[in-house]
């Protein structure tokens, strides 16, 4: 039986990853149409007092969005990412939706916030170097690392379709983390859900 598990599932992962590929691939065209410059329009607006949230001036610039489309905000590598406004209290749809995905698949290993835990590294840290290409491939794919002293695995969630339906609002939650946009706190206020995110979850979860 978990030998047929394997043969069911594997071409399965297999589609799913290249399906995660083709998004790949789909903002690195992005990428070349990204203006250099962040809009001012789409400055981040964020909480001064809030001190669990460690801003990274670096980051924040690079992450910064440079456009907008159908509610999904891009930065200059052609990325998604984080828009916060409001002091802080509103975020978009994508990374409110990554906060709650997050907390359901991805805490009980690295702990709430993307904190991290004893077996497992902190997300919030990872998302400081790991682009979007690798940080897909790992989710994807999984990954281990093992030495004398250690030995860490990350499964692969390729065949997990409440993560790989939801990969662009992990990574802008856990991107927003990383750069200290928003700290250890359950976003409030939030933009609509674009119609887009409602069609692309239909097709994804294959309602």
């Amino acid at each position: 039986m978990r030998n047929l598990s394997k043969v069911v599932l594997r071409p399965l992962a297999a589609g799913l990853a290249l399906a995660t590929v083709a998004m790949v691939a789909v903002h690195a065209e992005d990428a070349k149409k990204a203006d250099a410059k962040p809009d001012p329009a789409l400055a981040n607006q964020l909480n001064p007092n809030d001190k669990t949230a460690e801003p990274d001036e670096k980051l924040l610039a690079k992450d910064a969005a440079v456009k907008v489309e159908d509610g999904k905000y891009f930065d200059a590598a052609g990325a998604p990412t984080f828009h916060i406004t409001d002091n802080g209290k509103k975020v978009d749809w994508y990374t409110y939706s990554g906060y709650r995905r997050y907390h359901a698949e991805c805490h009980v290993c690295h702990g709430p916030d993307g904190m991290g835990s004893t077996y497992a590294p902190a997300l919030k840290d990872s998302l400081k170097y790991l682009s979007y290409e690798e940080f897909v491939g790992i989710v994807v794919g999984g990954k281990q690392d093992v030495n004398s002293s250690t030995q860490k695995v990350m499964p692969a969630f390729g065949d997990n379709k409440n993560v790989t339906c939801y990969m662009d609002d992990l990574y802008v939650y856990l991107k927003a983390r990383a750069a200290g946009a928003m700290g250890r706190i359950r976003p409030g206020e939030k933009e609509d859900k674009p119609e887009a995110a409602r069609k692309q979850e239909k097709e994804c979860l294959g309602g």
